[in-house]
């Protein structure tokens, strides 16, 4: 069994997933407490050029797996070549972002290898007296939170959603070892083909793209009322978000919303306003660097999350606020 920490480092067509980076910055404190190695696992096309950006977030070693059947995701090449790199290395841990890719291989390689794997985690830690990853991640509708280990098989795995933790730079020309492993997927049977990729066009703000962002729940009091919220949202030149309450009530479409069955975010400045501030809700976006929360209920519990908490009506408060970042701007 290898010391290592291992991060899929998930890559399309030559552009490296955001939640790499946010891994292998996880990873280093992971790492340091478990005295593991951190790694990054890349297939593709051509690696090289993927290289320094992932050496410079704190990778120590890349296991680098090239062909020409890697350039974009297909589950049974990807499966097959992480599971025999595992069944080399035996690594401790693995992990993987909760995205499209993730999701398809994570459980495909766990099955493979009779792994353990805890999807769609929220937080990460490492237990050094028992020397054992802690995995976290709403259960239950997302009314607790459950830390989940697994102490007796291995690799420990796991999918981690984007944007809960930062990313963070180690340096600009780190170094690190290079693995070239040879790779034969001349045994696979292609069982599917991408015939086409489609760019979707949205022609809102991406929530986990945005810098500012300002959600309605049930305490806005009507869909119509999610126009107060747009327009403070405008202001700022930011994103409309969505409690899941609002979303399914049909308020507003499933594209807005923010929380573990949604959208995960981390914006600069998170604005929940009618929000309660339920644990679903909250492990969508309590990463956020600065969390105002308005709210008639002072004893609401998105109060115990906020920097700052305006306890009032929604429908003088917002307004107000939208009013006083216009007039601040002209």
């Amino acid at each position: 069994m290898s010391k290592e920490i291992w991060i899929f480092a998930e890559q399309e067509n030559g552009h490296v997933a955001g939640v790499v980076y946010e891994l292998l910055t996880r990873g280093r404190m992971l790492a340091e407490k478990s005295g593991y190695t951190l790694c990054a696992v890349l297939p593709s096309a051509a690696g090289a050029p993927l290289h320094q950006e992932l050496f410079n977030y704190g990778a120590k070693k890349i296991y680098n797996l090239e062909d020409p059947k890697l350039e974009t995701y297909q589950n049974d090449y990807f499966a097959k070549v992480i599971h025999e790199l595992i069944e080399k290395e035996k690594p401790e841990i693995v992990l993987y972002g909760a995205t499209t890719i993730g999701r398809s291989l994570a459980p495909t390689v766990a099955v493979m290898g009779w792994a353990g794997l805890t999807a769609d985690c929220t937080e990460l830690d490492f237990d050094v007296e028992r020397m054992i990853l802690l995995q976290t991640r709403p259960a239950f509708g997302g009314n607790i939170m459950a830390t989940i280990i697994c102490p007796d098989h291995r690799p420990q795995m796991a999918t981690v959603r984007s944007n809960v933790f930062k990313k963070e730079k180690t340096g600009e020309d780190e170094r690190g070892e290079v693995v070239n492993v040879a790779v034969d997927l001349s045994g696979v049977k292609e069982r599917m083909k991408r015939i086409e990729s489609v760019v979707e066009e949205v022609n809102t703000i991406d929530l986990k793209a945005a810098d500012y962002i300002v959600s309605g729940g049930r305490g806005i009091g009507k869909p119509e009322n999610f126009k107060i919220i747009e327009e403070l949202a405008g202001a700022l030149g930011g994103a409309v978000g969505a409690s899941r309450a609002t979303v399914d009530a049909g308020w507003i479409s499933h594209h807005h919303q923010v929380g573990q069955t949604g959208k995960t975010v981390c914006p600069m400045v998170y604005i929940a306003c009618g929000i309660s501030g339920a644990i679903q809700h909250l492990a969508g976006m309590q990463s956020a660097d600065l969390i105002i929360a308005v709210n008639k209920d002072i004893d609401a519990p998105i109060f115990d999350v906020a920097d700052f908490g305006l306890v009032g009506d929604v429908h003088e408060i917002v307004p107000e606020l939208t009013k006083q970042i216009n007039a601040y701007k002209n």
